[in-house]
């Protein structure tokens, strides 16, 4: 009875795993010196695999189901025992089960800023965050890949090294795609399916599968975010002036109106202020506008035969090809057509 006992003590007739955890991956069941009997029951649940190994090497794979070990369905483990056929003695093996459930909230964040030049702002530093989602595609490549010996693996365990590959990537499609800090915002979906494509190949690699990508924020330095804040602004104040002058005197007259002891003098400086300057950044984009005008003026001329606006420098006419030169305008100075009545462009009659 003692020999029996011994042997019953000492053997496993059921193998299972009750997750209770939320972040487990892998999960090595404890043998404790214990030996496997052929017929023991296997209980492999809903997103689990099995995976059966003989001094570190991979043997036999189960997937969801009971099963009843024995020597069919367990030929890998047979062959590495060398175990005759019909052998029913208890065997040793390490048993390790692997969760394939999707890994979902998984967080991510830039721990120093990425570096990326820009065509506005020059050389800047960002910063971003999100989360991402993945789960275990290749059991075996995995246990190979990363999980070692083990007697637990979380999704903790590798959380560092997830992040590092991921920050690295956005640095690069960044970089790559040459994009304005100002067009960041708005291209967001885009740069998280570019970087789970360009991840998937990694996350392969390692028996995973990249399931899900998200960039939640990209932040600017301070400095970055005011000078957005001051283009935006000068470029409301270019097109909408008027909008500017009403918003001075509003705020000029809710001052007046907030001072008790004050009289309209006050919101008439505060009026007159606002408009002053109004008038002001209006005359000057007005300035701006017309250089801009003599420039372009300066920097073109017309065909004599058709026309049509040419460069300056131009020699022939590319909408006709004629000789460009000839008769000009004896009030205005504008090359006109050789066999024009008067000038297209003061009205001049022409001799």
């Amino acid at each position: 009875m003692g020999i029996f006992g011994f042997f019953k003590r000492n053997t496993l007739k059921a193998i299972q795993w009750l997750d209770d955890s939320k972040n487990t991956i892998v999960y090595r069941f404890p043998m404790d010196g214990r030996s496997i009997t052929w017929g023991s029951k296997l209980t492999v649940r809903e997103s689990q695999v099995a995976i059966f190994v003989n001094k570190g090497k991979l043997a036999d794979v189960f997937g969801p189901g009971i099963y009843h070990l024995s020597t069919s369905n367990l030929p890998i483990l047979t062959e590495l025992l060398s175990l005759p056929f019909g052998f029913k003695s208890p065997f040793y093996a390490e048993v390790y089960f692997i969760n394939t459930k999707q890994f979902t909230n998984q967080k991510w964040g830039t721990s120093n800023p990425i570096t990326m030049r820009d065509k506005d702002f020059g050389t800047i530093r960002i910063k971003g965050y999100g989360t991402y989602a993945y789960k275990v595609l290749d059991p075996q490549v995995f246990l190979n890949e990363l999980f070692g010996t083990n007697s637990t693996f979380s999704t903790d365990d590798i959380a560092n090294y997830f992040k590092s590959m991921l920050v690295s990537c956005i640095s690069d499609t960044i970089a790559e795609s040459k994009i304005s800090a100002l067009d960041l915002a708005c291209n967001l979906e885009e740069f998280n399916q570019t970087v789970k494509e360009r991840m998937a190949e990694k996350f392969a690699s390692l028996g995973l599968n990249l399931t899900n990508f998200v960039i939640e924020n990209l932040s600017f330095p301070e400095q970055v975010e005011k000078a957005i804040d001051a283009r935006s602004s000068m470029g409301v104040l270019e097109d909408k002036m008027d909008t500017y002058v009403k918003y001075q005197t509003v705020h000029a007259m809710r001052d007046a109106a907030k001072n008790p002891g004050g009289n309209m003098s006050s919101a008439g400086v505060g009026l007159g202020a606002g408009m002053a300057m109004g008038n002001m950044m209006s005359e000057m984009l007005k300035s701006n506008s017309s250089k801009q005008d003599k420039q372009e003026q300066a920097n073109t001329k017309f065909c004599p035969e058709c026309g049509t606006k040419i460069k300056a420098t131009a020699k022939f006419c590319p909408e006709c090809g004629a000789k460009v030169g000839g008769a000009r305008c004896p009030k205005c100075n504008q090359p006109v057509r050789a066999n024009a009545k008067f000038c297209p462009n003061c009205g001049e009659k022409l001799k």
